[in-house]
């Protein structure tokens, strides 16, 4: 059998998102990098020179001024992507869209048009959205609570396929002796009728070279974890310890073979943020200035605040215990802010240590010279952590660094491949096209065309 290959992603910072608070004070990061479609194409670019997966595009629709520097002026993922996919051919395309705050039909015509645009090379990232302050955007007076919002997007999720499947892939004779564009026979109505939606449909947009956009999710709650294992295709993972890894690789598995599907179809991406140097010791000693240069307290207890509904801890004497914000966190970040309490209870510590605790100096397994970080992501592959690795580079120089030294390295122990092998996002997944639900084909693994 051939040895599994590793799947890599990246993830631009732009100008610096959470944890990056200095980054947009590098004299190497264009204080407009958020907003330059240029900066994104180049990323783009680069990774999949490298032979990447694919391009990670993150987002969120509130913002305050505490908010990070990336998050407060950045592009709409789609937009961006479509740009994007006109300036590369192979790289896939993930954008993060919520399930909560946007309408089936809407988004799954939009995501149909991203993977027409790039061949078929699209994948959303289904989130529920995590700040609070977006219902405000949209016109309600709170945030869904957790069970409705996983509950719409399973039900959002499920819609978008079966919209997705609205033309069987034959449907298009364009027979001009016959007089026959379309053989009506072959384009379904939807009819869905749900607890969340009620979508007619058909959608206006035939199947693309890889059937359907590549369906990603992070999850971490109970909620999370089960939305993942039944419609998820890739996941962000949590990371943590090694031991944590193992344990989250575990449990997803486990629970997409409970529900029936192949667990060798779900690909698990941890996040990674290498720090490439010429020796170890010189990767230390730059992965300890990158923390001093975020190491903003002000930020810290902003950011703390985004897992309580943007909660304002400023408010609060630093010195005293830890308020009590538990109905805060119930319709955000429940289960990060669940551990943040527990260990604020657990340690009786104050504010002021919570917020410093969440910044502490934890070193990264992927730091130092090439043949050393190769080794480290070879250990943690072969320990059952990931699938693909979500790699996020704080400038384009320290992605060079890591496609330049590190990636000849994984390739030459047959752990990355050495040219695509598909011109999809499901080919380079080894994921399966989706079968069209009116069709009996079972259908292959996107290939080259």
């Amino acid at each position: 059998m051939p040895r599994k290959k590793i799947h890599l992603a990246l993830h631009p910072y732009g100008v610096g998102g959470p944890g990056q608070h200095g980054l947009w004070k590098d004299p190497r990061v264009a204080n407009n990098a958020s907003t330059d479609i240029n900066y994104y194409i180049r990323q783009a670019q680069a990774a999949e020179h490298a032979l990447f997966d694919a391009l990670f595009v993150v987002d969120s629709q509130f913002i305050n001024a505490t908010y990070p520097s990336h998050y407060l002026n950045r592009l709409e993922p789609l937009t961006l992507l479509s740009a994007v996919a006109t300036h590369t051919r192979y790289l896939g395309l993930v954008g993060t869209a919520s399930s909560t705050y946007n309408s089936p039909f809407n988004l799954a015509r939009r995501f149909a048009s991203l993977d027409h645009i790039s061949g078929g090379r699209a994948g959303w990232n289904v989130v529920t959205s995590f700040d609070t302050g977006t219902s405000r955007n949209y016109g309600f007076e709170e945030h869904l609570d957790y069970a409705t919002r996983y509950g719409r997007a399973l039900e959002f999720v499920e819609v978008a396929r079966g919209l997705w499947d609205s033309y069987e892939d034959d449907a298009f004779p364009a027979d001009v002796e016959r007089n026959v564009f379309l053989d009506p026979a072959k384009l379904h109505e939807l009819n869905h009728v749900g607890e969340h939606f009620r979508v007619a449909g058909p959608l206006n947009l035939s199947r693309s070279p890889q059937g359907q956009p590549v369906i990603f999710q992070a999850g971490v709650s109970e909620e999370g974890r089960d939305l993942a294992a039944r419609v998820a295709e890739g996941i962000y993972a949590p990371g943590g310890s090694l031991q944590q890894a193992q344990d989250y690789y575990a449990d997803i598995k486990r629970r997409t073979a409970a529900h029936g599907r192949d667990p060798e179809h779900i690909k698990i991406f941890i996040h990674g943020g290498p720090v490439v140097a010429a020796t170890d010791d010189a990767a230390r000693r730059r992965e300890r200035e990158i923390f001093e240069e975020d190491n903003d307290f002000d930020r810290h207890l902003a950011l703390l605040g985004r897992s309580f509904g943007a909660y304002d801890f400023s408010v609060h004497d630093l010195d005293a215990p830890f308020p009590d914000v538990a109905h805060l966190a119930e319709r955000g970040g429940r289960t990060g802010a669940a551990k943040i309490i527990d260990r604020a209870r657990t340690e009786n510590l104050t504010l002021r240590q919570v917020a410093q605790s969440l910044a502490e100096f934890r070193r990264s397994p992927f730091v130092g010279a090439p043949e050393t970080v190769a080794d480290r992501i070879e250990e943690w592959f072969d320990a059952g952590t990931f699938d693909g690795i979500n790699l996020a580079f704080r400038t384009e120089e320290e992605l060079e660094l890591f496609v330049d030294g590190v990636v000849p390295i994984l390739q030459k122990r047959d752990l990355f491949r050495t040219a695509y092998e598909a011109d999809t996002l499901r080919g380079h997944l080894g994921l399966p096209i989706p079968a069209n639900r009116h069709t009996t084909e079972t259908a292959p693994l996107g290939a080259l065309r």
